[in-house]
């Protein structure tokens, strides 16, 4: 009798804390699962050992005969609890810390939302800070949950059983490593397709792929523009062409204007016609009409008025809207002659030419000479 006991004695296995030890499932309940792992009498593994995020029961994780790797953390002569949880999260802890000295990558899905960020399971529980999900600013994280992100791990600390993820900084790193490539690809002279990202007082920001470049207000359009948003909007997909670009300080001067017909390209404007326009400046020797934005025509002083004058400004004021008579149009050149002079001259023209016809029929009956009635009608005229 005494020699059976002492057989069946060395037939059990002693366990220690903290072994690892191979066990099938025999037995599945709601909150706890036993398992044989040649004992005496088989182990427990309590449903609170079974992952680092919660449970609801154990059937949802374990089934009769799995066979699974676990870690002994008490043993007695009458009781054996195992935990299926530390052998995960030890294996882990060495994963995470090999991934954080390698600023690795890697997915998991968002186990929970809550208060403050979200919850992955990555063998051990992962928090992942609301302000490191995304690189904008995210109001509600309830459709968060299931979703799989890229993340890396920013700080662990495997004694307190800390790990903060972040899927920011996968982002900034790819955003980054995107404007180090247009950096360095573009040349000056490039036209690209870009965004309109925002506006301000001296110009507009526009994205071209990972790095914003600036359209000055003066590279707006070929005619004075006030304020960028006279010709686009945020959210404006355009053309823009590159005038410079500093890779060291990430800068990058833009151009709208030059991606457009000058204004001198859209001219339509040929000899004879008679034209609207403002005088935008007087010089001694004329003055320079705007026919068209950003195209300006020269009235010779000689050909303000039909009389002789001493300087414009006897005749024309800054601001005027004058019609002018195009004498020639040399594109090339970018030159436009014009006369205001040619009008008031046909216009005199005209106004003899119905005189004399008005009176023209009574010239064979009435005792006054037509000549004589013409120059008395046109006194008022010079």
């Amino acid at each position: 009798m005494v020699e059976e006991m002492n057989n069946e004695m060395a037939d059990v296995k002693s366990f220690s804390v903290g072994e690892t030890v191979i066990g099938t499932i025999t037995k599945v309940e709601e909150k706890q699962a036993f398992v044989n792992v040649g004992y005496k009498m088989d182990g427990i593994i309590p449903i609170s050992e079974l992952s680092s995020l919660h449970v609801e029961q154990v059937s949802d994780v374990l089934s009769e005969g799995d066979e699974v790797e676990l870690q002994i953390i008490k043993s007695t002569d009458d009781e054996l609890i195992l935990s299926k949880k530390e052998v995960i999260a030890e294996k882990a802890w060495n994963e995470l810390e090999h991934k954080l000295s390698t600023s690795e990558i890697f997915e998991a899905v968002v186990a929970d939302v809550v208060k403050g960020g979200l919850v992955v399971d990555v063998g051990v529980r992962g928090f992942i800070p609301a302000s490191l999900v995304e690189r904008h600013f995210v109001e509600d994280f309830s459709d968060y949950k299931g979703k799989t992100l890229r993340l890396k791990v920013v700080e662990m600390d495997k004694e307190k059983n800390k790990l903060i993820l972040s899927q920011r900084a996968v982002l900034d790193e790819e955003e980054n490593e995107k404007k180090r490539k247009t950096l360095t690809s573009i040349q000056v002279g490039d036209v690209l397709e870009g965004k309109v990202q925002r506006l301000t007082d001296f110009g507009a920001f526009v994205d071209i792929g990972g790095v914003d470049g600036l359209v000055h207000i003066s590279q707006m359009a070929h005619h004075h523009v006030d304020a960028p948003s006279e010709v686009v909007s945020e959210g404006d997909q355009i053309k823009v062409k590159v005038l410079g670009v500093d890779p060291d300080n990430e800068r990058i001067s833009l151009s709208i204007k030059d991606t457009l017909p000058g204004p001198w390209e859209l001219v339509n404007i040929n000899p004879g016609d008679v034209i609207e326009g403002k005088v935008k400046r007087l010089v001694s020797f004329g003055a320079f009409v705007e026919v068209a934005d950003g195209v300006e025509g020269l009235v010779h002083i000689s050909q303000i008025a039909n009389r002789h004058i001493g300087t414009p400004g006897e005749v024309l004021k800054e601001g005027e809207n004058v019609s002018a008579k195009v004498l020639d149009v040399n594109l090339a050149d970018k030159r436009i002659s014009l006369s205001i002079r040619a009008i008031q001259e046909e216009e005199e023209a005209k106004q003899e030419n119905e005189v004399k016809q008005e009176y023209e029929k009574l010239e064979d009956n009435s005792g006054f000479s037509l000549g004589d009635v013409i120059g008395d009608q046109l006194k008022k005229y010079k």
